[in-house]
C-alpha cells in the first residue's frame, strides 16, 4: 500500500523503530514533515580542472595513485595519511586526516575520486571524501541536512527519495497560478525535486526563490492582516487639533524643521486627526531633531484641550526633556510637570491632584509615570523615548492610562528599514534620516592601539580649549578570557596623566541609578572634564560641551553600538572627534572600523551591521522576537520581503484571497498560525 502524506514516517521502507526515533529527535514523525525539512546547503561533486580551481577552493578530482601511502601517527586516535595523484597533469598531494584505515584499500595504479579543500600553492588537496574508482554513481550536487549527528546524511537522503517518490503529488501548493506564473516559480513538486535533488546550482536558485517568497508571503499575510485587524478593533479618538496654534508654535521656533521632519510631522498629526489608534514607531538617527517633533506632537493634543504624557528610561534623560519641553511649550500657557522616583512626596501628591484634574497638560518622568496612583483627566497622546528601554507590560499600563490615547514610540538606535517591516510590522514606521542644517560631522578615525600618546595630545587640545571629552571602554573589571583594557583601569592611568589638570570621572554598569544621574549631572554641569564610561552612556545624554570621545578596543562593539556612541559628541557648534582604538583579528572586524570612519548615517550603518552580524544578532537572539525562517534570510531576501508584503496587502484587499478556492491553503495557513479565525472564512 503506497504511503500517504500525513502517514508516519514508520510506512517508508526501511524506517524502522529505531531510525523513526532518530528521525523524532529532528522533529520528524510525518512523511510530510520529512519532505518540509530542507538543506541547509548542498555540495558541489562536479569534477573539476584543477588548473581552473582557485585557492582554498573546494573540488573534486579524479586522479591516479602514484605512490604508496604514507601514515604518520599524531597520538591517541589521530593520523596524517598522504599518498600522490595525478590528477590531468598536475601531480598532487592527497591528504587524509585520522582515515589511515583507507590505507590497504589504496592501491599503486588504481583510479581514485577525492573531494576537499585544494591548496593551491602546496599543490596539496585535504581530502574529506573519498571512493574508489572513477566518479560514476555519485549525484553532482548532493543535499546537506542539519541531523544533529543523529542519522547519517545518506541514510536521510534514502528516506528522503522514498517520501519524494511515494507522496510528493499529494502536496498541494499554497502558491496559486497567478502568482508562480508572475514571478516564474516553480510548483511545489517540481520545487521540492530541485531542493533535495538538483541536478545543477539553476536548480537549488530556482527552488530557493520559490520557498523563500511563499514564505515571506505567508509572513507578511499574517502580519499585514493583524495591522488591518487593529485598525478596525482599536478605536481611538478623534482629536481636532487647532491648527492655526500648531502653525505659530513652529513658526515661533529658533531654527527651521528640516524635511524629514515636517514630513513626520505630516504623518503624526493625521495620526493624531484620525478616529483610529496611532500606533507609530518613530526612528531617528543621533541627532536628528526627534524631541522637537515629539514636542510638536504633544503640542497638537494640548491646543484640543488632551493631556500629553512623555516617558524616558533615565531620570536625566528626562529632565532633560523637561527643560526643551519648558523652554518651547511654557510660553504658549502649557502647563508641565515633572515625575520621577526622586520626586518628593508633597510635590507628588500636588502633581497628582493637578493631573487628575486636568490642570496640567503635560506630564514628563521616568517609570514613576505608569505607578497605579497616576491618574490622568484625559490622555490623548502617549510617547515613549527609547522604547526598546522598556518592557511590553510598562508600556501597555501607560497606554491604559487614557481612554485609547495615541501611542508613539521614539528611538534612536536605528534599524533597518529592511527589518523595521519585520520587527514592527504591526506598527507604522515614520523615519527621520537628515540632519537639521549647519550640524557639522563627526571626524572619525581609526588607530592601532600603540598610538594612544598622540590621541591623548588632542583630547588634551581640547580639554585645554575648556570642552569635554569622553573615553569608553568594553569592561569594568579584567576578565581571564578577553584582553580588553577595563573601566576602572583607564580612570586610573587618566588621573595620573591629567593630575592637578584636569578632573577625571567614571561612570559604570555596577553604580547604583541615583550614582550614575549624579556623575551625569556633574559632567553635564561641567564638574567632570573626561568622563571614563563603560556603555552605560550611551543613550540620549545631551552634553553640547563634550566634542571628544575616545573608544577603546573598539572591535568589542557592534556597528550600531559604536554609532550610538558616537552620537553622544557632536551636539554643540564646535567641531567634534571620534577615535577607535583597535586592532580587528579579522576581515569583518576591519570593515566594521572601515564603515565607521567612512560615514555618519546611522541607517546606513545598521545596514552595514546587520549584514556582518545577521538579523538573530543584531537584536540579541533571546528577546529578538525575530521570526525563524526555513529558506528565507531577511537581509538578503530584503527585496522578496518587500514584494510579499505589497502582495499581501492587495490579497487581503481582494474579494478574490477570501472567496477563491485558488487561495485556500494561504487562508488556512492563516487559520493554523492562529491569526485569523475559521469563522472568519466559512
Amino acid at each position: 500500500m503506497t504511503p500517504s502524506i500525513h502517514d508516519s514516517v514508520l510506512n517508508l521502507k526501511g524506517v524502522g523503530k529505531a531510525s523513526a526515533e532518530q528521525l523524532q529527535k529532528l522533529g520528524i514523525g510525518t512523511i510530510e514533515q520529512l519532505i518540509d525539512t530542507f538543506p541547509y546547503r548542498h555540495e558541489d561533486f562536479r569534477l573539476k580542472n584543477l588548473a581552473e580551481t582557485p585557492h582554498n577552493e573546494r573540488v573534486t578530482i579524479e586522479g591516479r595513485v602514484e605512490s604508496e601511502p604514507s601514515v604518520l601517527f599524531l597520538g591517541k586516535n589521530r593520523s596524517r595519511m598522504q599518498v600522490r595523484l595525478l590528477a590531468g597533469n598536475h601531480l598532487i598531494k592527497a591528504v587524509f586526516f585520522n582515515q589511515h584505515y583507507l590505507k590497504d584499500r589504496i592501491e599503486m595504479g588504481a583510479v581514485v575520486t577525492v573531494t576537499g579543500k585544494w591548496d593551491r600553492g602546496r599543490q596539496v588537496i585535504n581530502v574529506s571524501n573519498f571512493s574508489l574508482g572513477p566518479k560514476t554513481d555519485q549525484a553532482d550536487f548532493e543535499p546537506v541536512y542539519s541531523l544533529k549527528n543523529v542519522m547519517h546524511q545518506k541514510t536521510f537522503r534514502k528516506y528522503m527519495r522514498q517520501a519524494l517518490d511515494a507522496c510528493v503529488n499529494e502536496m498541494e501548493d499554497a502558491l496559486p497560478n497567478s502568482l508562480r506564473e508572475e514571478y516564474k516559480l516553480p510548483a511545489i513538486g517540481e520545487a521540492l525535486e530541485m531542493v533535495h535533488f538538483p541536478k545543477s546550482p539553476t536548480d537549488v536558485k530556482q527552488a530557493r526563490r520559490r520557498f523563500v517568497y511563499e514564505e515571506l508571503l505567508k509572513f507578511q499575510l499574517k502580519m499585514v492582516y493583524l495591522k488591518n485587524k487593529r485598525k478596525e478593533d482599536e478605536h481611538g479618538t478623534q482629536i481636532d487639533y487647532d491648527l492655526d496654534r500648531l502653525k505659530e508654535f513652529i513658526a515661533s521656533l529658533p531654527f527651521e524643521l528640516t524635511d524629514a521632519q515636517k514630513k513626520v510631522v505630516n504623518e503624526l498629526c493625521l495620526g493624531i486627526k484620525s478616529p483610529v489608534r496611532m500606533n507609530r514607531l518613530l526612528q531617528g538617527d543621533v541627532g536628528s531633531g526627534k524631541t522637537v517633533v515629539a514636542a510638536i506632537a504633544l503640542f497638537a493634543v494640548i491646543t484640543a484641550s488632551f493631556q500629553g504624557a512623555l516617558m524616558a528610561p533615565t531620570e536625566i534623560l528626562a529632565e532633560q526633556h523637561a527643560d526643551s519641553f519648558s523652554g518651547w511649550l511654557e510660553p504658549l500657557g502649557v502647563k508641565i510637570a515633572f515625575l520621577s522616583g526622586s520626586t518628593k512626596s508633597k510635590t507628588r501628591k500636588i502633581i497628582l491632584e493637578q493631573l487628575a484634574n486636568g490642570e496640567i497638560d503635560l506630564l514628563i518622568g521616568t517609570h514613576a509615570l505608569i505607578q497605579p496612583d497616576v491618574e490622568f483627566a484625559k490622555l490623548g497622546l502617549v510617547i515613549t523615548d527609547e522604547q526598546h528601554r522598556f518592557g511590553v507590560e510598562q508600556r501597555r499600563v501607560l497606554r491604559e492610562k487614557g481612554l485609547n490615547p495615541d501611542v508613539l514610540f521614539m528611538t534612536a538606535t536605528p534599524i533597518p528599514r529592511t527589518l523595521a517591516i519585520t520587527v514592527f510590522g504591526e506598527m507604522d514606521v515614520s523615519i527621520l534620516d537628515e540632519m537639521p542644517a549647519g550640524r557639522k560631522k563627526i571626524e572619525t578615525y581609526w588607530l592601532k592601539e600603540d598610538s594612544l600618546l598622540p590621541v591623548l595630545k588632542k583630547m588634551e587640545k581640547e580639554l585645554q580649549a575648556g570642552r569635554q571629552s569622553y573615553v569608553i571602554c568594553p569592561l569594568i573589571e579584567e576578565s581571564d578570557k578577553l584582553d580588553v583594557q577595563n573601566a576602572v583601569d583607564v580612570h586610573a592611568q587618566l588621573s595620573a596623566h591629567f593630575a592637578g589638570r584636569f578632573t577625571v570621572g567614571l561612570m559604570h554598569g555596577r553604580l547604583l541609578a541615583s550614582e550614575k544621574d549624579a556623575i551625569m549631572r556633574d559632567f553635564s554641569e561641567g564638574k567632570i572634564d573626561c568622563l571614563v564610561s563603560t556603555t552605560v552612556v550611551e543613550v540620549g545624554v545631551n552634553v553640547p560641551n563634550a566634542t571628544f570621545m575616545l573608544i577603546y578596543d573598539a572591535t568589542r562593539f557592534g556597528l550600531a553600538q559604536l554609532h550610538q556612541l558616537r552620537g553622544r559628541v557632536g551636539r554643540g557648534a564646535e567641531q567634534s572627534y571620534c577615535v577607535l582604538l583597535a586592532d580587528p583579528k579579522n576581515e569583518e572586524g576591519k570593515e566594521r572600523m572601515q564603515s565607521m570612519t567612512e560615514t555618519n548615517d546611522g541607517f546606513i550603518l545598521a545596514e552595514k551591521d546587520l549584514e556582518l552580524r545577521g538579523a538573530g544578532d543584531f537584536f540579541g537572539r533571546k528577546q529578538s522576537g525575530m521570526p525563524e525562517f526555513k529558506m528565507a534570510d531577511l537581509v538578503h531576501d530584503f527585496r522578496a520581503l518587500d514584494t510579499a508584503r505589497k502582495d499581501a496587502e492587495v490579497l487581503l484587499a481582494s474579494d478574490a484571497f477570501w472567496n477563491s478556492s485558488e487561495f485556500a491553503e494561504l487562508r488556512d495557513d492563516l487559520v493554523k498560525s492562529g491569526v485569523l479565525s475559521q469563522e472568519r472564512i466559512d
